[in-house]
C-alpha cells in the first residue's frame, strides 16, 4: 500500500510517499517546498495559503503518476494556529511563534494564574511563543480576530480542514497549547476562560490514528483527483519523530535534532510534580496514550539564522562548508546558552553570539568556523545537561542517546553530542518525523499492530550509524566551564 505524508518544518515542508512491502518501508519524496515566513509591518506571519497551494501540488503530483493513495497525513511544527470565522473562513494569517506580540505576556499571565497553577493543570513547559500566551497577547490587543473568532484550529488541524471540510483537534498538539489538562484528558475551560478566551473555540479532540474525514469534494473536482481518507497523525512533529525512534528497548532517551531540539523519553503518563516544574520540564502527548517527557531546546536555529545573516551580507555558506569550518576552528574558546531569549527571535545571530560572550566574559568569537564551533559545542554541552536532568527526573539511567531528523546529518555535532554525554549515540533515521506519520496511517489501516512493531520495522529499514565517545578528558573539563560561563546549575 501507497500513503502520503506531509511533513512541515518551520523552514521547509516535503510530501513524501511511503510503501510497506516484505516487511520494510520505502519512502520517496514527492515534493519540496519552501517555507517562509512572511514580515508584514510588525508582524511575522505564516504564509498558510503558499503551504495549502503545495499540499495541492503534491497531489496533482501524484495524480500525474497514476498512483493510487491509501491515506494521507499531515505534521508541523507546534503552537501556532488558525481562527476559523462564522461562515467557515480563516481569519487572517497565523502568527508565527518568533512574533513580537507575545513579548512580556508570559510573565502577565503567570503572575496573574501563577507558575504552579498553570503547570499543576497542563504539565508544559513555559515558554513565552506557547499557544496560551498568543491567544492572551490577542484579547489583550483586543484583535478583532478573537471577536469574529468560532474555532481554533492548530497549523496541521488547518491544514487538514482544508483539504477535508472536517474540523477536529489533534491530542499530540493540543497539548502543546498549554491549555489541554492531561488529567482530565480535555481542554482545560477553567484555564481558558482566565485568559479572557471562550472554551467553545475549542473543539473535539482526536487521538493518532483516528480517521478525520476524506479530500473534500470540492478539492477532487479542482485536481481531477480521486477522495482519500485522511488519518490524524501525531500531528507535532516531535510526536511523529519520537513515534519512528527505533528503540528496542522501552527505556531510551531521544533527542529529536532539527531548528529545534527536543530531548527526553517516553513515559505512560504525565510527571507533573514539583521537579518537573522547577526544571521546566514539558508532558506533550504522544502516539498510542503516551507522553513525551522533555525539554525544548533552540537547536540549529541560531545556526540557521547565522547563515541568514552572512547571506544577507553577500558571504554564502553551504551547512557542509559551515561544518568543515568549525571542525578547523580551535576548540572549547567560547561557549553560549542556546536558551538564553537573546537568540529566541530573527535577527544578526553573529553579532547577538558576540553580545553574549562579552556579557559574560569570554572571547567573542570572530571568524565563521569559530561561531559555528562555538554553536555546535554549546548545543553538544547543553544536550548532556538536559539528558542528566531527563535521567534525574524520569528515575532512568540511559545507556546512549537516540538522534533522529534532519539535524543528524551534522556529523560533527553527531560526534560531539557523544564526546559530550560520555554514552553513544545512535543516529538515524534522518526523516524522523515522516517516517513516524506513516507507521501511525499504516497501523490505523491495520498493516502494522502497534508501535513496537512498527519500530523494529524501522530498524530494519534504515541504516543507524553509531558515535562512540572520545576525548573522555578535555569534554568533561569542557562541560564544566560550559556550565561556569553559562551559569547553568
Amino acid at each position: 500500500m501507497t500513503i502520503l505524508a506531509y511533513d512541515l518544518g518551520a523552514s521547509s515542508g516535503r510530501a513524501l510517499l511511503g510503501r510497506l512491502n516484505n516487511g520494510k518501508i520505502e519512502v520517496e519524496e514527492l515534493h519540496r517546498f519552501s517555507n517562509d515566513p512572511v514580515q508584514v509591518g510588525d508582524r511575522l506571519q505564516w504564509d498558510v495559503l503558499r503551504l495549502l497551494h503545495e499540499l495541492k501540488q503534491a497531489l496533482l503530483k501524484v495524480k500525474h503518476r497514476d498512483i493510487k493513495l491509501d491515506s494521507i497525513a499531515i505534521d508541523s511544527w507546534a503552537v501556532d494556529f488558525g481562527l476559523i470565522g462564522s461562515n467557515g473562513e480563516l481569519l487572517g494569517n497565523p502568527y508565527h511563534y518568533r512574533d513580537h506580540h507575545t513579548d512580556g505576556v508570559m510573565e502577565e499571565v503567570v503572575e496573574e494564574l501563577t507558575k504552579s497553577g498553570i503547570f499543576e493543570k497542563t504539565g508544559i513547559q513555559f515558554l513565552p511563543f506557547n499557544t496560551i500566551y498568543q491567544l492572551a497577547a490577542l484579547k489583550k490587543a483586543d484583535s478583532p480576530l478573537l471577536r469574529d473568532a468560532k474555532h481554533f484550529l492548530m497549523i496541521p488541524d488547518l491544514l487538514r480542514y482544508f483539504l477535508t471540510g472536517e474540523m477536529f483537534n489533534e491530542f499530540s498538539n493540543a497539548t502543546t497549547t498549554q491549555l489541554y489538562n492531561p488529567v482530565t484528558e480535555s481542554w482545560d475551560e477553567e484555564l481558558i476562560r482566565a485568559i479572557g478566551i471562550s472554551p467553545e473555540l475549542f473543539g473535539t479532540v482526536v487521538q493518532p490514528g483516528a480517521k478525520v474525514g476524506s479530500l473534500r469534494q470540492s478539492l477532487c473536482e479542482e485536481l481531477s483527483v480521486d477522495s482519500v481518507p485522511v488519518i490524524a497523525a501525531a500531528e507535532h512533529d516531535t510526536g511523529s519523530a519520537v513515534a519512528a525512534v527505533p528503540a528496542l528497548d522501552r527505556s531510551f532517551a531521544y533527542l529529536s535534532c532539527g531548528t529545534w531540539s527536543l530531548m527526553g523519553t517516553e513515559v505512560d503518563s504525565p510527571v507533573i510534580n514539583e521537579l518537573a516544574e522547577q526544571l521546566n520540564f514539558t508532558n506533550e502527548g504522544g502516539a498510542y496514550g503516551t507522553y513525551r517527557l522533555l525539554k525544548n531546546i533552540m537547536g540549529l536555529w541560531i545556526l540557521q539564522e547565522c547563515r541568514r545573516s552572512w547571506e544577507r551580507a553577500g558571504i554564502s555558506y553551504t551547512f557542509p562548508e559551515l561544518v568543515k569550518l568549525a571542525g578547523e576552528a580551535k576548540p572549547f574558546v567560547s561557549f553560549i546558552d542556546p536558551d538564553d531569549p537573546l537568540f529566541l527571535h530573527p535577527g544578526d545571530m553573529p553579532a547577538r553570539i558576540t553580545e553574549y560572550c562579552l556579557r559574560t566574559g569570554q572571547e567573542a568569537p570572530a571568524e565563521a568556523g569559530a561561531i559555528v564551533r562555538c554553536i555546535l559545542e554549546s548545543l553538544a554541552l547543553k544536550y548532556r545537561y538536559v539528558l542528566e536532568l531527563t535521567e534525574q527526573l524520569s528515575g532512568q539511567a540511559f545507556g546512549g542517546l537516540h538522534m533522529v531528523g534532519g539535524g543528524i546529518q551534522n556529523t560533527l555535532l553527531c560526534q560531539w553530542t557523544a564526546n559530550a554525554i560520555g554514552k553513544p549515540v545512535w543516529a538515524g533515521p534522518v526523516e524522523g518525523s515522516a517516517i513516524g506519520n506513516m507507521i501511525v496511517q499504516w497501523i490505523a489501516s491495520g498493516a502494522l499492530a502497534d508501535i513496537w512493531e512498527a519500530r523494529k520495522v524501522i530498524r530494519d529499514s534504515f541504516p543507524v550509524d553509531v558515535y562512540e565517545p572520545e576525548q573522555p578528558e578535555a569534554w568533561e573539563s569542557a562541560y564544566s566551564l560550559f556550565k561556569q560561563k553559562t551559569g547553568i546549575v
